[in-house]
Formats: C-alpha cells, sequence, structure tokens
C-alpha cells in the first residue's frame, strides 16, 4: 500500500493531520489503516509520559507499530503512521520495507516552533489512562498533556525528516495555519512509480539502520563522557575510548553545542558512508570533528 509516514515534535498536530488524511483518502474510495502510538501505547498498557521515560517500553511499541504496518502492506491500500517517528533510522527502516513491496510512500513533517507546541499541548486537559491489561482497543491518549520534562526530552531528540534524503522522499512539510495539499500527496502516493527493490532496499538496509543505531549510541556516549568531564571540574582534553586523539572543546560548551555538532556529524555520516561504514572508526572520526568544528 502507499504509506503516509507522520512526523513532528510532541503536541504539533500529527493526529489532526492523519485524521485528515484518513478521510480525504476514504472519500477518494481508497481502504486506509490508521496506525496510531495514540492507540497503541495505552492498548500496550503503558501511561503516555511513563512510556516516553523507557527506552525499552518505546522500541516495543515502534515494533508493534512497525509489524501492523507491514502485515497490512498491498499496492492501493494506504496506511497511515501516526507517531513522533522522530528517530530517521526507524523511517529508514520503513522506507525499506516499503519498496520492498513495491508500493510508494511520502513523509509529512509537522513543522512547528517548539514555544507554540508547548501551549498547545497545554490546551490537553485528559488523564493518562490505561486499560487493564491493555484489553480496550479504543483508548486513545492524545489529549493527555506531556509532563515538561518529557516534552523537553522528545524535542531534543527529534531528527527532522529531510526531503534531500530518500527514506523522507516526497517530503510534505505542513505548519498549524496552513492548508495540507492533499491532491499532491494522492499524486505522490498513486501517479509516481514506485522505486524498485534492489541491494539498497531489501536485505542489506537491515545492516545499514543496525550501522545507523550504533553511530547514533556511539556518538551520545562520546558526548556524554565530554558533560560528565566538565560536570566534575575536568576542563582539559577528555580521553575517548576508541580515539587515539582527545576530545579538545571549550570548557565552557554546553549540551546543546555538543548534540547539534553530533547531529552535523550524523547528517555527514550518511552522505558519506563508505568513508565512516566502518564502526571502530567512529569514535576518533567524531572526535577529530569536533576538535575541528567546536568554536564556540
Amino acid at each position: 500500500m502507499p504509506m503516509i509516514i507522520i512526523s513532528g515534535l510532541p503536541a504539533s498536530g500529527k493526529t489532526t493531520r492523519a485524521k485528515s488524511l484518513q478521510k480525504f483518502f476514504t472519500d477518494k474510495g481508497k481502504k486506509v489503516h490508521l496506525i496510531s502510538e495514540n492507540i497503541s501505547i495505552p492498548h500496550a498498557g503503558f501511561a503516555k509520559n511513563e512510556y516516553f521515560e523507557d527506552s525499552q517500553k518505546e522500541k516495543q511499541v515502534r515494533s508493534d507499530i512497525k509489524s501492523e504496518a507491514l502485515r497490512l502492506l498491498n499496492k492501493e491500500d494506504v496506511v497511515i503512521v501516526d507517531a513522533g517517528n522522530y528517530i530517521k533510522g526507524y523511517r529508514y527502516e520503513l522506507f525499506c520495507a516499503t519498496k520492498a513491496a513495491r508500493s510508494t510512500q511520502c513523509t509529512l513533517f509537522c513543522g512547528i516552533p517548539e514555544s507554540r507546541a508547548w501551549e498547545f499541548n497545554q490546551q490537553r486537559t485528559s488523564e493518562d489512562v490505561v486499560p487493564c491489561n491493555g484489553l480496550d482497543k479504543n483508548v486513545d491518549n492524545s489529549d493527555v498533556p506531556y509532563t515538561r520534562e518529557i516534552f523537553d526530552a522528545l524535542c531534543m531528540r527529534f531528527e527532522e525528516p529531510h526531503g534531500n534524503c530518500r527514506w523522507d522522499s516526497p517530503l510534505f512539510v505542513i505548519f498549524p495555519d496552513d492548508t495540507l495539499d492533499l491532491e499532491a500527496m494522492f499524486s505522490a502516493l498513486y501517479e509516481s512509480k514506485p522505486l524498485p527493490p534492489n541491494q539498497s532496499t531489501q536485505n542489506p538496509p537491515l545492516s545499514s539502520t543496525n550501522y545507523l543505531f550504533e553511530l547514533d549510541k556511539l556518538t551520545q556516549q562520546i558526548i556524554a563522557d565530554v558533560l560528565a568531564a566538565r560536570k566534575i571540574g575536568n576542563t582539559g582534553p577528555v580521553p575517548v575510548k576508541g580515539s587515539q586523539v582527545k576530545v579538545e572543546v571549550p570548557a565552557g560548551i554546553n549540551a546543546i553545542q555538543l548534540n547539534r555538532l553530533r547531529r552535523q556529524f550524523l547528517n555527514y555520516s550518511k552522505l558519506h558512508h563508505a568513508t565512516t561504514s566502518t564502526l571502530d572508526k567512529v569514535p576518533q572520526l567524531f572526535v577529530q570533528f569536533l576538535n575541528s568544528n567546536c568554536n564556540v
């Protein structure tokens, strides 16, 4: 089926857009499957904020959502994945599955300033109800507010879709006051030719996705090591496991600045995969990148 992957910050209007898409494609005579984390999370027996505090719970529900989407794959129906989808490696997995099924897909990015998203979040009033044993499939937590801590954490984790990445393309960007070009999305899904399965869209992507996750984990650990050293008063070079070069960054650098550089490195690594494809080279390459770009 054509697949629509919705991505965005918390409280950015993803579910509102998903329901609009569901109505549009249904009116076009298409069968629509709407898979929403707002239902999958309580169905798995988790409270909303508790869920986002636990990476293992997140992993479980992401896996459930992906399995459901793949189970429904065909060439005519529409599947809408209504979730944060903030991990680019996860979006890449969905892209590979769609291409392997010889279908089409597009990404809808619900853009919004963090401050406005927080305002929308504060307007939510529902209690975080968890059904007994997850048996009630009608529980929807979309109107449950995020705590400030969870909201900020999700904004920090969010890896924004980019139209120049093949797994996010074609990319449609919509802001709260915009009108979604539904006909353009219909054309992208039903009037364009699916990419044929090949070495980059069949079995190998699993290892590529694993590589991206490992790359992400390694760079996160290096940032954590640097911040830990600064926290205890170490303002000098910081040794890093796997690198002969030490991290030499300004003493006053903060987590936001370091993570911005980390995202730049991850984007560079994707575009130049051949030069960083061996994971044991990553620590030294990342340290060199930090040392060269930390002009704070």
